[in-house]
Parts: C-alpha cells; sequence; structure tokens
C-alpha cells in the first residue's frame, strides 16, 4: 500500500520586500535582461565614431571646424620647435580640406610595439599615441594627448596623407578611420618635406548643412600667423565658396613679424584709443616658457579677450588670463599709490580689462588643459609666471607716460563707479521688491505711481523745501530740498561723484540712474523742474544743476524732462491789487501798465523762495495753471559738431581751466551793460 505524499505543492519564489524608500515599491518591473553580453569594448577609433562629442565637442559646425583645428595645430607645433617655417591650408568646393607643413614629416618606418604597421599607421589609428607625450620630439606643443589626427581620421568620409621624409614621398589612404592599405612609396622627391592631410567630413556624423566656412578657416589661420612669428601661412580658397557677405580673399600669404602687435592693430582698426600707444611686449619666462601680449583701451569699452597656450585657443580662458589680470590691477593700483590718486583702490581687475582689447600668448612646457576641446588653460604655475612676466613691463609702461596714465586711470575710476552705481541700482530693486524702499534724503514724494503727469521740484535748502512741500500738489509734485551747492561735475574727478550724497540722492530720487547705466524707461517722474531763487545764486546752484544733468543723465536734457522754474524776485501791489514781477524789467513793466496812476505801490523784493508764503510759491511758481516754466533743450539739431559745441561751453564755463572762463568773459563782456553783483 503506498502512502500518499504529504508535502504541499510547490509555490512561485514571493517577490523580495520592497526596500524602505523603495522608489518603484509596487510597480510591475520585467525580469532583467542586462548581462555580461550587454558589456560592449569599444576599440580602436569606434569610441570616437560613436561619442564624437566626447572628443570634439558635438557634431555642429563649431565641431566640423575644429577638425581642421587639429590639423592647424600639429603644423605649428611643427613650426614652434624650429623644424619648420610654412604651412599651407586650402579649402576646395567639393568640402575636402588640405593642411600642408615643411616640417620633419610624421615617421613611416614599422613601429616598435607594433612591428607590423608603420608609425603613421599607428598615429592615425590609435588614440593616444603620439610624440608629444615626452619632451624629446617637442619641447612645447600644442598637441598633448595624441588623438587629434587620429580623431580627425575617424570622423572623416575619407582621409589622404602624404609624407615627404628623407627624400621619399609616400601617400596611404584612410575611409572612415580604417586603412584602405600600407603606405604606398611614391619615389623620390627633391626640394620637399613635411607632411600632408587631406581630408573631407564624414556626412553620416555631421548634420545635414554643416559645412565649412571659409571666414571661419580663414581667421583660424590668420591667427595662427600672428601668434608665431617665424611662420608663413598659405592660404587659398576656391572662389565658388565665397559669397558676397565673405571678406574673405581667394589667395593670401599671411605673415606678421610684428606678432600680437600687428594682431591688435588690425583688431582695433580706427577706433579711437585712451592711450596714445598700446601696452604691448614679450619676454621669456624660464627655460621652456614665453609670455607675449598686446592690449589696448578703446574708448567706446567694448573690448574683448582672445588668450591662447601655444597657439592654441582657450576661449574659456584660465590660469594665464587670471595671471594678467593680476598684474595689470596691481600696476595700476602702485601707480596710483604713486600721484596720490586714492580713488584707483576701487578698480577691480574687471574694470581694469572688462572694456579692454586683449590679446594673450604663452608658450609652456607640457601644459594642462581643461578637456579634450582645450578651451580653458588649468596649469597653476601659469597664473604666477604671467603675473611676474607682465608686471615690471606694465610699471615701467605706466611710468613712462604719466599723462597717458593719469587719463587710463581716470577712465578706469569712472568704470569703477558706474559697476558700483549698478550694484546699489541692483540692490535699491531687491529692496524695493520686499519692502517700501527708505526714501532718498529729505524727498518728499508724490502719492501717484505713474511718472506720467508727475513732477520733481529740486529746491535749494531746507526751508524753500518747507514751503515748496506745502504750496505742491500733494498727488503729482515731489519736493527734493538740496543742501548747498552741488558738486560742480564738470571740474571735480570722477570719484568725487559717487561719494557726493546730494547727487546720489538726486540719482536715487529720479530713479533712472546715471552714466551707461542710464534708463530713460525708469524715470520716477515726467519733469524734473530746478526751482532756486531768483538771484545770483540761485543761477550758480541752477548752472551746476544742468551740468550734472548734461553730463550724467543727458537723456534726460534731449527727451525734454528738464525744466527751469521761473520765480518772481518783487511783489508789486497797491489797493486790492497784487502782481508779482520776475526781474527790474518786468517790475519797470508792470509799474508803467498796471499801476500807472496816483497812488503809492508798495514793493517788496523776495530774499529766497524760502521766505515766500506757500499760497503765494503756489501760485506764482508751482500751479500749472498760473507759473512759468523754461524748458530746457540742446541746440537745434543733433549733429556731433553741434554737440560738440555745447559740450565745449560748458567745459568752457564749468571746467577745471579759469583760463577758458576768463576768455569767454572778456569776449562777452562789452554785451552787457549791467551786472547782478
Amino acid at each position: 500500500m503506498k502512502r500518499s505524499s504529504s508535502k504541499p505543492a510547490a509555490q512561485p519564489a514571493a517577490a523580495p520586500a520592497a526596500a524602505a524608500g523603495d522608489l518603484f515599491a509596487g510597480i510591475d518591473r520585467p525580469a532583467s535582461s542586462y548581462s555580461a553580453h550587454d558589456i560592449e569594448v569599444l576599440e580602436g577609433l569606434e569610441p570616437v565614431r560613436r561619442r564624437p562629442a566626447m572628443f570634439i565637442g558635438g557634431t555642429d559646425e563649431r565641431a566640423l571646424h575644429h577638425l581642421v583645428a587639429e590639423l592647424l595645430d600639429n603644423a605649428m607645433d611643427e613650426a614652434v620647435a624650429g623644424y619648420a617655417n610654412r604651412i599651407e591650408i586650402e579649402l576646395a568646393a567639393d568640402g575636402w580640406v588640405s593642411v600642408r607643413d615643411n616640417g620633419r614629416g610624421i615617421p613611416v618606418e614599422p613601429h616598435p610595439k607594433f612591428p607590423q604597421r608603420t608609425a603613421l599607421e599607428v598615429i592615425l589609428t590609435t588614440l593616444h599615441a603620439g610624440a608629444k607625450f615626452g619632451t624629446k620630439a617637442y619641447t612645447v606643443s600644442g598637441g598633448l594627448h595624441g588623438v587629434g589626427l587620429s580623431v580627425v581620421n575617424a570622423l572623416a568620409d575619407q582621409l589622404i596623407v602624404e609624407v615627404a621624409r628623407e627624400r621619399t614621398l609616400w601617400r596611404q589612404s584612410y575611409r572612415r578611420g580604417a586603412p584602405e592599405g600600407p603606405p604606398a612609396n611614391l619615389g623620390p622627391v627633391a626640394n620637399r618635406r613635411g607632411t600632408v592631410v587631406t581630408f573631407r567630413p564624414d556626412a553620416t556624423i555631421f548634420p545635414d548643412g554643416a559645412r565649412f566656412r571659409p571666414a571661419t578657416l580663414y581667421r583660424m589661420a590668420r591667427s595662427k600667423a600672428y601668434l608665431y612669428r617665424g611662420v608663413e601661412i598659405r592660404w587659398a580658397c576656391e572662389p565658388a565658396l565665397l559669397t558676397a557677405e565673405d571678406d574673405v580673399p581667394t589667395r593670401e600669404v599671411m605673415r606678421f613679424p610684428g606678432g600680437l602687435r600687428d594682431f591688435l592693430a588690425a583688431t582695433l582698426g580706427d577706433r579711437r584709443v585712451l592711450t596714445p600707444q598700446p601696452f604691448f611686449g614679450e619676454t621669456a619666462a624660464g627655460p621652456h616658457a614665453r609670455v607675449e601680449w598686446a592690449v589696448a583701451w578703446p574708448a567706446d569699452a567694448e573690448g574683448f579677450c582672445h588668450s591662447y597656450c601655444n597657439t592654441v585657443p582657450t576661449p574659456d580662458g584660465g590660469t594665464h588670463e587670471a595671471g594678467l589680470r593680476a598684474a595689470i590691477a596691481r600696476g595700476l593700483k602702485a601707480h596710483g599709490q604713486l600721484i596720490r590718486n586714492k580713488a584707483v583702490d576701487k578698480v577691480t581687475a574687471e574694470d581694469a580689462l572688462g572694456g579692454a582689447c586683449v590679446l594673450l600668448s604663452v608658450f609652456l612646457a607640457q601644459p594642462e588643459f581643461q578637456g579634450q576641446t582645450k578651451e580653458r588653460l588649468t596649469t597653476p604655475a601659469a597664473t604666477r609666471l604671467v603675473e611676474t612676466a607682465v608686471g615690471d613691463h606694465f610699471d615701467h609702461w605706466l611710468a613712462q607716460s604719466p599723462e597717458a596714465a593719469s587719463e587710463l586711470i581716470a577712465a578706469l575710476i569712472e568704470r569703477a563707479d558706474e559697476r558700483i552705481r549698478r550694484r546699489q541700482d541692483r540692490q535699491t530693486k531687491r529692496q524695493s521688491a520686499t519692502r517700501k524702499l527708505r526714501l532718498p534724503g529729505k524727498l518728499a514724494d508724490c502719492t501717484r505711481e505713474a511718472a506720467a503727469g508727475t513732477e520733481l521740484f529740486i529746491v535749494e535748502g531746507d526751508s524753500a523745501g518747507g514751503s515748496a512741500k506745502q504750496a505742491r500738489n500733494r498727488d503729482t509734485q515731489a519736493v527734493l530740498p538740496l543742501r548747498g551747492k552741488i558738486l560742480n561735475v564738470a571740474s571735480a574727478a570722477s570719484g568725487r561723484l559717487q561719494a557726493n550724497q546730494e547727487l546720489t540722492n538726486l540719482i536715487e530720487a529720479l530713479g533712472c540712474g546715471s552714466g551707461r547705466n542710464f534708463r530713460r524707461e525708469d524715470l520716477r517722474y515726467e519733469k524734473a523742474i530746478i526751482m532756486t531763487d531768483a538771484d545770483v545764486d540761485g543761477a550758480h546752484i541752477a548752472s551746476l544743476l544742468l551740468t550734472f544733468f548734461f553730463r550724467e543723465l543727458p537723456g534726460l536734457v534731449e527727451h525734454g524732462h528738464v525744466y527751469l522754474a521761473v520765480p518772481p524776485l518783487y511783489r508789486l501791489s497797491r489797493g486790492n491789487t497784487t502782481l508779482y514781477a520776475r526781474d527790474d524789467a518786468d517790475k519797470e513793466k508792470l509799474l508803467k501798465a498796471a499801476f500807472a496812476g496816483r497812488g503809492g505801490v508798495e514793493i517788496s523784493r523776495f530774499k529766497g523762495l524760502g521766505e515766500m508764503p506757500a499760497d503765494q510759491l503756489r501760485k506764482t511758481t508751482m500751479d500749472p495753471q498760473s507759473r512759468t516754466l523754461l524748458r530746457v533743450v540742446l541746440p537745434p539739431g543733433d549733429t556731433p559738431a553741434e554737440r560738440a559745441d555745447a559740450e565745449a561751453l560748458i567745459e568752457a564755463l564749468m571746467g577745471r581751466r579759469p583760463e577758458r572762463r576768463f576768455a569767454f568773459i572778456v569776449q562777452h563782456a562789452p554785451h552787457f551793460n549791467e551786472l547782478d553783483i
């Protein structure tokens, strides 16, 4: 008799309990297909073709041109090493590019580690293979990683390399990185040496429409010629590739014995600069290091910074640029202390070089870059090396031209002031977004928020301010009292403007910034009205304010936002009749007309706006229905010559040179019969 089994039926294994915090708890997941068979090992040039962005930064046109840059860098390395003095680059209409040098030529003998292949084939088909890891073949070079030529080969639909070495010419062809055969011996050649690489990019790698731009390649080749004076670069481009917009020759031989100085002059053109001569120089900075620079400060402050290491562009800057900035900033502050200009202490490296045109080239042994595309230099020692090399030369340059140095420092202090003002404006905006902004000075603001229809009365002193605040229309009229006579911005040093509290209050009240930071759309009032006493002191204060508006906020004057109030000087009354006269001539006119006949006329002269009752000030000077305003305008026309005339007049009357004011007085004195002194 058989016994039946007492074992329970087999049950499927329970799913493991979800771990605490499992984001996928409760989700049905298919069985994993991830195994050892999924692990790929890319060999040879396959990593480049599968992930080109890792090696050239992408697959767009910028990356496409990087392929030519790799070939030019190799040719320049031969020139910098002293084995080549001529490089040729040719762009064909069918998309082929050729780069030739007259250097030593790539070795074609079998490689010791791979005897079945030539050194030429190893370089073209193996990543990280080259002669630039040590210092035997190249002391200074732009190539470092041994991938440039092999990457170009991997991303080329077809590549042909010719090597003239030891009076023998060799040629080898590749297709998408693979050799089509061994190097072919084409026989002896005379008077020829070096390497020629001709290739056409693979259309399956780069998107449709990506093509070589003649202007980009031409600028690339020309910059190489500027960076190394001992090389001649020959450019050739088929005319069919050029458009009407391309300012590129079909053929040109480029050689620039002046180096970066020639580069800077060609780049600046006829732009006006702040110093008669740029700051340029070249010096050895060690056994295998050299630094060259050229710096100019254009008047329009629209600058650039192009830096290079071993002729390789570094658009993202790096440690060499940090050294240059440190040397310039230190030199400016040291010179400012010599001439006792303490305001230079506020100038930062960004102020000094932010609007400058800078060219910097360094040559280093074994430099360190960020990434294969070498867009940023990271060699730590480069900072100190460049700072030391440039610093002494900059000190001597400033000392040799003290007048030019003083003008440069004054302009840089002004830029520093503008930077500080911009920062304060940003802080003001952040404050106003979170809490009610503290009113500047003793500003009594109007209640209307929109600028349309509002007015800001700028008055002299607290007494006049008190009367104006009582007489104003609180809805549309604001009052800002100023203490005494403000700073004359035409004769004061640029650093004093920032330190002047009265002008700072006025700029904050208007809300539109000043100088290059002026923004008309941020103006808080439609009209800025200068309201001063009708005497000599009042006229002087009005002149100082007009000078400030013309110099620091010319946009307000140009668009008709600045006005002069015309307060009365006399009060005339007889019986129930009371009239006001602006000046002596107006007083005599009223006496002969309105007050003709019998009876005495009571005449009182106002000592100032502060002595005028609020109701009289409102009726005579502030009420739009009964007041008189003079709009401040520039001379008719807007030509540069007319603008220069206005600038010259203000400079003569308000500037630092008293002899100009004396000449003006002598010239115009015969036209005045009476003076209010």
